[in-house]
């Protein structure tokens, strides 16, 4: 019986842990860039029991672990704002970032003007063009972004945006909301800047609510099982003192 208490409480653990990743998709759902996180399970065996009740040779035993959280970078829904310091990605590549960690990627493109003029994102990290920061005069106007995600303005041409892809971006770690890490980026060849535009979060609500609900009956499903093993093992302890005194 501890044996099986030990495989439901390996269970419990793992679906925690899938609850927690649920639970940011939704806080996410209206998150401009997000994307979704899932986990990934596999078996991981015991070659030999903890403990057997019974006159026989050990058996291996299965237990659920974690394995590894994958980014889901599908698209999100593509909202034209009319703004035209937002610039969606139509494609595999990110934004290029920079933190005081260093370079970021992000496929968050609601941009903004800081106070003296660099290109920010919404946390107020500088844009990273092809050769640095991308900057504005006080009198500069007309900003425009082309597909490549050439930049200019007024006073002519400002840059171009740095647009990066990855051969394997599950490689990647999120840092934050809408920040990844890591990786060995690549100018994108994929990819094309839409002014004007946003790519909205890809968690689906209906999808990630029933998803919810699934773990949370299964959660419950082995929290009782649990319980039920513990009274029976407390039953055959109690039965076992009263026929030795």
């Amino acid at each position: 019986m501890e044996n099986a208490q030990l495989i439901s409480l390996s269970r419990q653990i793992a679906l925690q842990r899938q609850m927690d990743v649920v639970a940011n998709n939704m806080a996410n759902i209206n998150t401009t860039g997000f994307k979704a996180e899932n986990i990934l399970f596999e078996e991981y065996v015991m070659p030999v029991a903890r403990d057997q009740d019974f006159p026989r040779l050990d058996q291996p035993l299965s237990y659920v672990q974690d394995w590894a959280t994958i980014h889901d970078l599908a698209g999100g829904a593509m909202v034209q704002t009319g703004n035209a310091l937002d610039v969606a990605l139509n494609g595999d590549g990110f934004f290029a970032i920079q933190t005081p960690g260093g370079e970021r990627w992000s496929k968050s493109g609601a941009f903004q003007l800081s106070a003296n003029g660099t290109l920010v994102d919404v946390n107020g990290n500088p844009v990273l063009g092809e050769a640095g920061p991308i900057q504005f005069g006080p009198e500069e106007n007309g900003i425009l972004i082309a597909a490549d995600g050439s930049v200019s303005s007024s006073a002519g041409p400002k840059g171009r945006l740095r647009l990066v892809e990855f051969a394997n971006p599950q490689e990647l770690t999120r840092e934050g909301t809408n920040l990844f890490a890591g990786g060995t980026p690549v100018a994108a060849t994929n990819t094309r800047a839409m002014q004007g535009f946003v790519e909205r979060s890809n968690v689906s609500g209906v999808s990630e609510m029933a998803e919810m609900i699934r773990v949370t009956r299964a959660y419950e499903s082995a929290a009782n099982l649990a319980q039920k093993q513990d009274e029976l093992r407390r039953s055959a302890i109690q039965r076992l003192g009263d026929a030795n005194s």
